[in-house]
């Protein structure tokens, strides 16, 4: 692994996620204009899944490293709950695509509902102890498990690593694949944040390598 490598793709993935005034437009925003997108970003997600689902409640989050995350509650028929976030920069993209955001934003609902009884949002980890517990017994082999499903029966190095800019991220690689961008990285904050919104962690491993095959013309 190459710094070189490992700074690209987590600089990607961390650029993706990341929300503030000045990532939905090249220039700063006032801090009217940044409220009344929240509020239009927020209602065009609840109109959106309204047109799926009946019961839809909703609230926002505001992380330091991401800004704004907007989180929507579904209730099935039995009134269980089934929640998942949104990062502002990946709901304005969909919005502005031209495409039906109901489908896509309904469809994490769809995969949520195939667990029996709800899902709400997981509990924060009550410390860094608790952290590293979750990190090691669920997002690590969720991580692997999912990955190594995806490329099978291609060999991939994966596992935790230390990135001088970024700090511990989760890596992964191809074996047969040794010069040049060989490497996917993500910071493991972000993985956890996906996995505490209810959103597949390992979708940031998966994209990131099949990125890696398609620039060795593999794909």
């Amino acid at each position: 692994m190459t710094n070189e490598t490992t700074n690209e793709t987590t600089n990607e993935a961390t650029n993706e996620a990341a929300n503030g005034p000045e990532t939905a437009n090249s220039e700063k925003m006032t801090e009217e204009n940044w409220n009344e997108l929240i509020r239009a970003v927020h209602h065009n997600g609840m109109v959106a899944l309204k047109m799926k689902f009946e019961n839809v409640e909703s609230q926002i989050l505001n992380l330091a490293a991401y800004g704004p995350i907007f989180v929507y509650h579904v209730h099935n028929e039995a009134n269980e709950v089934y929640s998942c976030g949104f990062f502002l920069r990946e709901l304005i993209a969909r919005f502005q695509s031209g495409n039906d955001p109901s489908l896509w934003m309904s469809s994490f609902f769809y995969e949520l509902m195939k667990t029996e009884g709800g899902k709400p949002l997981p509990d924060l980890p009550a410390n860094e102890e608790g952290a590293k517990k979750v990190v090691d017994t669920v997002l690590v082999p969720q991580l692997l498990e999912a990955i190594r499903e995806e490329f099978a029966p291609q060999e991939l190095h994966a596992g935790l690593a230390f990135n001088e800019e970024h700090g511990p991220v989760f890596e992964a690689g191809f074996r047969e694949i040794t010069d040049g961008p060989n490497v996917c990285a993500v910071p493991l904050h972000m993985l956890l944040t996906h996995l505490q919104l209810n959103r597949d962690p390992s979708e940031l491993i998966i994209q990131g390598l099949y990125n890696i095959r398609k620039q060795h013309g593999l794909e």
